[in-house]
């Protein structure tokens, strides 16, 4: 027997906004107005660069060890550092990046389906996400997302990233939703899926690509709450 859901939170990048692929699109077309075709250094080696500065800066920024203005700065900057490119203005690079993700429009797979089906459904949905402010509102609507959602909850603005329990608590409460009829999914096993069975809530690990951890069965039982796991959207039919 299914278990019955209100309302269902999503995480919005790598979830239903295709965030790897969007990146990707976007940084080639920052590289190429500010750097241009650079024998020296190939667009292929920036991008790994930039991801790999661009992932860690993001793990401290969630950790509340750095700001937002050190990580929009020194995942630019420190690219620059590591391939020698000098004469970039980090700031602007950034500015021109994020101007360049919102315009993106690639969805995961599924995703439209999904929202059809769970709308259908009278499933009441928002996201709670931990992008920045300027460019989450700008994905929603260009991607076409946005019809679907009551309600946007953005990390920056609410001053507590996931998996801070105040973001899930504060998007619980905004909605005047209960805990047990509420469902996060997401892609980050420790960000989303600890996130909201810290808090208390059960969720979904959206995971394309295997995922094994010993510590999936731990962290049932320490907090009590359902974990589903899936590798496609489309299965979470199966669960709502």
């Amino acid at each position: 027997m299914k278990k019955k859901y209100k309302h269902i939170f999503f995480d919005l990048d790598n979830t239903l906004w295709d965030f790897k692929i969007n990146s990707f699109f976007a940084l080639e077309k920052t590289y190429l107005n500010f750097i241009g075709e650079n024998k020296n250094v190939l667009f292929e080696d920036f991008n790994n660069v930039y991801n790999f500065h661009n992932t860690k800066l993001w793990k401290g920024y969630r950790e509340k060890t750095i700001s937002k203005k050190e990580l929009v700065k020194k995942r630019f900057q420190n690219t620059f550092d590591e391939l020698k490119l000098g004469g970039f203005d980090p700031v602007s690079f950034n500015s021109f990046y994020l101007d360049e993700m919102s315009k993106q429009t690639h969805l995961i797979t599924g995703s439209l389906d999904l929202l059809n089906y769970l709308k259908s459904k009278k499933y009441v949905m928002s996201i709670i996400t931990n992008g920045f402010r300027e460019v989450q509102y700008k994905k929603l609507e260009n991607s076409g997302l946005k019809p679907y959602f009551q309600k946007m909850f953005i990390s920056e603005v609410v001053k507590t990233p996931k998996p801070g329990v105040e973001i899930f608590e504060h998007a619980i409460k905004s909605v005047n939703a209960k805990k047990s009829e509420s469902l996060m999914i997401g892609d980050d096993w420790e960000v989303d899926v600890i996130g909201a069975a810290g808090f208390g809530i059960d969720s979904v690990f959206f995971t394309p690509e295997p995922y094994e951890s010993e510590n999936i069965p731990i962290i049932k039982i320490k907090y009590k709450t359902l974990i589903y796991t899936i590798h496609s959207l489309i299965q979470l039919k199966d669960l709502l």
